[in-house]
Order: structure tokens, then sequence, then C-alpha cells
């Protein structure tokens, strides 16, 4: 038995030979899967270049240097189109896409949140209005929305600039645009935007020790009642100390518009909000997933401990369906930004209208929407990566 023995650990200590090396085996089977991957793209890349040639539209990135020559009716106001580059008018674009994209973030995230909500309340009415709101935007094409969107508010509101619904405030509404006043910072504005910052560092740092007081004794923490004095108090010490530090320009009619003041215009306002809209159905059901994932007996417990529906949702329920949440949270985000490129149906200028306009001035389709596939690319990468810091934010703070 003992020579048997020995044999057998002598045949277990024995090298593998690499052929039989599972290990050395997945390392070939990848390295000769990479260099497949790249001579199939060199051979593309190369075979589409020869055919750009063959047609004498070789691929020209200087074309970006050359003028636009066309106006933007959007967002920069100062804009020239005589003096603007291809490129300057892209970035113009970029800005007016993450304008429609960040405000857009941010109303189907809180609007998706309410309506996931109200989707199992026990209420009848606002259970079934949910239900169909989430129904009839999640089951119609976007495109559609946003064509009667914009088509419904021309048809309903003044053509006359003279006509102009008038709210509060200098607000005027027409088919044009919404012109509101805008607020500006004068000279002594960062004395103030200093007082808000101080504010907000000390009360982050009071609900931290508020948190650790509560750890340590079991007492409330009552976070808001220290928080929120010390972020007013310094906000109008700062406001004190600078003066004035905003001016308001207003809108006033003129001859052919209204000057002065801040403008959203039409195409801009019905792409935001169909993105909300149609986004939001979307997120509302995600939330109701997530919520229904936690198990019902930490909804039982909480109620036998005395906590309020608010204090329930807010304090057990979400934090535990957030980890839930989240993942598919980020992709309805990376499709709302990619949805955005639809404004050019309604004649907004955005990253993908202005990439269209040079292509067409220029022929240079390939390099203009090469570019304008980098910037979609950097977009979404940079809200993947948010997201992907948040999910692991919130499972680390799980475990």
């Amino acid at each position: 038995m003992s020579e048997r023995a020995s044999a057998f650990d002598r045949s277990a200590h024995q090298p593998v030979p690499p052929w039989r090396d599972i290990r050395v085996l997945q390392v070939v089977a990848q390295v000769v899967f990479l260099i497949a991957v790249v001579a199939f793209s060199y051979i593309l890349i190369d075979n589409l270049v020869t055919g750009l040639r063959a047609s004498n539209l070789a691929i020209n990135f200087g074309v970006l240097t050359r003028s636009f020559g066309t106006k933007i009716s959007e967002g920069q106001m100062d804009f020239d189109p005589g003096a603007a580059t291809n490129l300057t008018a892209l970035m113009a674009g970029l800005r007016n896409t993450l304008r429609v994209v960040i405000v857009g973030l941010a109303g189907a995230t809180v609007l998706g949140v309410f309506i996931g909500i109200a989707r199992l309340s026990t209420n009848f009415l606002l259970r079934t209005i949910s239900v169909s709101y989430i129904e009839l935007f999640r089951n119609t094409p976007l495109l559609v929305q946003l064509y009667f969107i914009y088509r419904g508010m021309r048809l309903a509101l003044p053509e006359s600039l003279a006509d102009s619904y008038t709210l509060p405030g200098s607000i005027y509404i027409n088919r044009r645009a919404i012109n509101f006043p805008l607020i500006q910072g004068t000279d002594s504005a960062p004395i103030f935007y200093a007082g808000v910052a101080l504010g907000l560092g000390v009360a982050v740092a009071l609900r931290f020790w508020r948190s650790r007081v509560q750890d340590r004794t079991g007492k409330p923490a009552r976070v808001l009642y220290w928080s929120l004095p010390a972020l007013v108090g310094f906000s109008a010490l700062g406001w004190l100390l600078s003066g004035d530090p905003f001016q308001v320009d207003y809108p006033v009619l003129g001859t052919f518009n209204f000057s002065g003041g801040d403008r959203l215009s039409a195409e801009y306002t019905a792409l935001t909000l169909g993105l909300i809209l149609y986004t939001a159905a979307f997120i509302a059901d995600i939330v109701r997933a997530g919520i229904q994932s936690v198990p019902y007996g930490q909804v039982e417990a909480a109620r036998a401990q005395g906590f309020s529906g608010g204090q329930m949702l807010r304090l057990i329920i979400l934090p535990q369906a957030l980890r839930l949440i989240i993942p598919p949270l980020g992709n309805q985000y990376l499709n709302l930004a990619k949805n955005s490129s639809l404004g050019i149906a309604i004649g907004f200028f955005d990253v993908y209208n202005v990439a269209n306009v040079i292509s067409n001035q220029t022929g240079q389709a390939v390099a203009v929407f090469v570019v304008m596939m980098a910037i979609y690319l950097a977009m979404s990468l940079t809200i993947s990566a948010i997201m992907n810091g948040l999910n692991y934010l919130m499972r680390a703070r799980s475990r």
C-alpha cells in the first residue's frame, strides 16, 4: 500500500504538459480570438477606406475647420455662422443636447419615481391613472409622441407675440418659445456662492455628527433640525456680505420678437417634455418592480414599530429597493441620451442635426458621423460610469 501511495503522490505532483493545461489553453484561445478580431477590423477598415477613395469620398477630418455658414436658432444666442467653424457648430449642438439630456434625466427620474409609487397605491383612481399612463407612453413610439406634443403645442399656443399667454413674473408663452426673466450674477455673486458652499459643508458635517450621535445614544438624529439652519444662516450671511449678488433681465416685447431675458424654444420644450414622459413610464415600472422585490416582512416589521407610510417608504423600502432599481435605471438613462437625437424630427438643433447639416454641406458624411459617434459614445460612457459608481456604493453600503 505504501508503494502504491508513493507512486500516486509522484504522479500527482508531476507537471501538466502545456497542451493539457486548461489555463494555458484559455490564454491561447483569447490571444487567437484577439488576433482574429484585429485582423477582421483591419480588413473591414481597409476595404472601407479603399472604397471611399475609389468613389472620390476620402475621409477628411479637415472639414471640421471649415466655416459652418448656417444659423443655429437654439441655445447660443451670440452664435455667428460666418465666423464659426464646423467644430464650433458641433460643440454648440452638443451644448443643446446636454441641456435636453440633463433636464430630461432629472425630470424623468422624479416623475418615474412618483408614478411607480402611485402604481402600488391602494387608491383605485390613483392606481388606475398610473397604470394607464405607463401603458400609454410605454407602448407607443417616441417619435409619434414627439410629433403629437410638438404639433399640439403649435396648435394650442397663440401665434402672435402680442397675444402671448402672460404668467406672473413676466413669463410669456407663445408658439415660438417660452420667454422668462434671466437671473444673472453680479461681480459680488462669488461671495454669496462661497456662503452657500460653506453652509452646505457645515450642514453635511452636522448630518454625519447627528447620525453618529443617534448610533451611539439611540436618540433621534433630527438631521433637518440641525442642518437646515446652518445652510440658511450661512447663505443669508453670504447674501448680506455680497450686497446685491444678482440682477434680473426681463423680456420685453419688441417689433418682431422679445428682447432681453431668456427663452426656451418650442422645439426644446417639446423634445424635453417628450423624453421625460416617455422615459418616466419605463422608470415607473422599474421602481414598481424594485419596491415589490422587498420582502413583505420588512413592511410588517416597520408597521409593528409604528412607522408611518412615508417613513416606511423612505427609510426601509426604497433603500433596499435601490439595489435592484439602479442597474436597469442606468439603461433607461442611456436610452434617453441616445433618443435625444430624435429632435431632428421637430427641427431641434442638437448635435445630430448639426452633424447632418455639416454632412450635407461638405459631403464628408463618414468623417462627420465618426465625430458624432465619438461624442455620443463619450456621453454614454460618462453616464455608465456614474451609474456604475452609484451601484457600487449602494452594494457596499448594503453589506
